[in-house]
């Protein structure tokens, strides 16, 4: 263990993860947790949905983010009327080959915005399913891979229920995170009337790029290679499995919220500066792993308890290895 510090080098994660979140904080004021979970998020290859109230600046976080890779970037507004076919294509008829072609839609990118996801009914909404977990998309029986890297990130608002729809449990456990973007604190806000005192908009064409396609993929592959020793293993089955029999939750989380467990903590101790996982960065990324993968009794609902509440009760229960 004593070559722990020089076993994979970690100085290119490091340097990029903050030149990043440099460029970010140009325009977002707080939200250090929602960037370096973004970030978590990235290096992990996992999707990620924002949950907020209007203004807390979830779409700029989102495209900002998009600006600093230089990848393909696309947006969907999400709507009661969008269809299938708006969001991965359709075939079209081609009258010079007399013959049908598919058209893609804006799925084909490597970073996808989807605004106000729970704007779109279900059928639509199942439209992301195999695209976020198998990477492709199938059209009248022909599949079509999607290009390296994919991410999608997903908005959506908690309080406005009128002409919203509840996302499936299916999509909800292919998001690795659910974070919920908070207000800023009294000076934080001071320092956004300050930032925005003299301009009212973001000019994204000043935003600098500091990774591309090939190089995310690249970083991606060193952050596979962080240790996990077995022990932590054993302790992130055992938090998932504790889901399944806790009193007060119905629905614990699958086997897909472990995994997603061990690859966000590799993500989260390289961005901390190391090759190997401790129970710490488990701790931390647990909660927004659980909070959108399981579901309380109707009892402990109608009582008020938080599903926060129950990831506490679950961490605190399952010893800490040492």
């Amino acid at each position: 263990m004593e070559n722990f510090e020089t076993r994979i080098d970690l100085n290119n994660i490091s340097n990029t993860a903050e030149t990043i979140k440099k460029e970010i904080g140009k325009y977002i004021i707080g939200q250090h947790q929602t960037i370096d979970l973004l970030l978590m998020a990235l290096l992990a290859d996992g999707h990620v949905l924002l949950e907020g109230v209007p203004g807390v600046a979830k779409t700029l976080m989102t495209k900002l983010l998009a600006k600093t890779i230089d990848a393909q970037f696309k947006r969907i507004q999400f709507t009661p009327d969008l269809m299938p076919s708006d969001v991965i294509g359709t075939m079209i008829y081609n009258s010079k080959t007399n013959d049908f072609e598919f058209k893609r839609g804006p799925l084909f990118a490597n970073i996808v915005l989807t605004d106000e996801i729970n704007r779109a009914p279900a059928k639509t909404q199942a439209a992301l399913f195999e695209a976020m977990e198998e990477r492709q998309i199938t059209v009248d029986g022909t599949t079509h891979l999607l290009d390296s890297p994919f991410m999608v990130l997903a908005t959506q608002n908690p309080i406005e229920q009128e002409g919203t729809y509840r996302l499936p449990e299916a999509q909800l456990d292919r998001f690795l995170f659910k974070i919920e973007v908070v207000y800023p604190t009294l000076e934080e806000e001071k320092q956004i009337l300050k930032t925005f005192h003299l301009k009212n908009t973001v000019d994204f064409t000043s935003i600098k790029s500091f990774l591309n396609a090939t190089s995310l993929v690249e970083l991606r592959h060193t952050v596979q290679k962080v240790l996990v020793e077995e022990n932590l293993m054993g302790y992130i089955a055992q938090i998932i499995h504790e889901t399944r029999n806790h009193p007060s939750i119905l629905l614990g989380a699958s086997p897909r919220a472990s995994l997603a467990v061990m690859n966000a903590s590799k993500a989260c101790a390289t961005l901390r500066g190391r090759d190997f996982i401790s129970p710490d960065d488990i701790k931390f990324v647990t909660p927004h792993i659980l909070k959108h993968r399981i579901t309380l009794t109707p009892e402990k609902e109608m009582e008020g308890l938080l599903i926060a509440d129950v990831i506490n009760q679950v961490l605190e229960k399952i010893e800490i290895p040492r």
